[in-house]
């Protein structure tokens, strides 16, 4: 529990990188065997690219890091519940597990009960758990993890 909180923290911080930036404040970490390999903020919207997820990002530099496409025996730490391509990713990598903080529809609700054009959220209604589900190998995950923290990037309260 308490590397989890450690790696979380470290998300978060990418997270905040991504804001400050002038992207969605969503941060991403990959750890094998307690060390750090890879660690990405969000950069769809800063590089114009719609894949350019923290979670994509991170998984590909950790492969690169690691030689390999297959990333078994790592862990991602996510600011944000994957996405249904992020989640998919996770799976065709070999990822252990996932761990995540805020959920799909506490993002989309801060845009829809702020009314702010700079936050707009399209998603597919997919969950992360949907898609680990149904994919193979299987990912094991932790779900609302340092939530309330993960939900202030996009929330006040």
């Amino acid at each position: 529990m308490l590397e989890d909180k450690k790696f979380m923290r470290v998300a978060i911080k990418e997270a905040v990188k991504a804001r400050e930036k002038g992207d969605y404040a969503i941060g991403a970490v990959i750890v094998k065997d307690g060390q750090i390999i890879a660690r990405a903020s969000n950069r769809s919207k800063i590089d114009n690219d719609v894949t350019k997820h923290a979670e994509m990002v991170a998984i590909q530099k950790a492969s690169k890091k690691l030689k390999t496409r297959y990333l078994t025996g790592c862990i991602l730490y996510t600011t944000h519940e994957p996405c249904p391509m992020c989640a998919a990713a996770t799976v065709w990598a070999k990822l252990s597990r996932i761990v995540f903080g805020a959920r799909m529809g506490d993002i989309a609700g801060y845009s829809f009960k702020n009314g702010n054009d700079d936050w707009q959220w399209r998603a597919i209604r997919i969950s992360a758990r949907e898609v680990l589900e149904k994919g193979e190998p299987k990912v094991g995950m932790t779900e609302e993890f340092m939530r309330a923290e993960c939900r202030k990037l996009f929330h006040d309260t």
